[in-house]
């Protein structure tokens, strides 16, 4: 939920495909780790089912894919706590710059 205090959001696919590739406890580990200023959400999907579990970071417009539980420390601590996007999880389609 955002507050007036709320800098970022981060939203978790929580929609069929990305349920099956284990997104409750991607979840359940930012749920976990919270930080301040930062609120955590499930969405519903967010079109990119075969790159589950699509992790959006906002108003940062920082898509990750293919997010497991143990990457959610790594996110935390740098893009969410440090500004710095992890590249290795980003996902190409809307971050091109960093592939080919």
């Amino acid at each position: 939920m955002q507050t007036e205090h709320t800098t970022r959001q981060v939203l978790v696919c929580q929609y069929v495909n990305c349920c099956a590739n284990g997104s409750a406890k991607v979840l359940a580990a930012f749920m976990s780790d919270p930080v301040p200023g930062v609120a955590v959400t499930g969405s519903e999907c967010q079109g990119q089912c075969n790159m589950g579990t699509t992790v959006r970071v906002l108003p940062d417009e920082t898509w990750y894919c293919r997010v497991k539980p143990e990457d959610v420390p790594e996110i935390v601590e740098y893009h969410l706590k440090q500004g710095k996007p992890v590249e290795r999880l980003l996902h190409p389609r809307f971050h091109s710059r960093f592939y080919g």
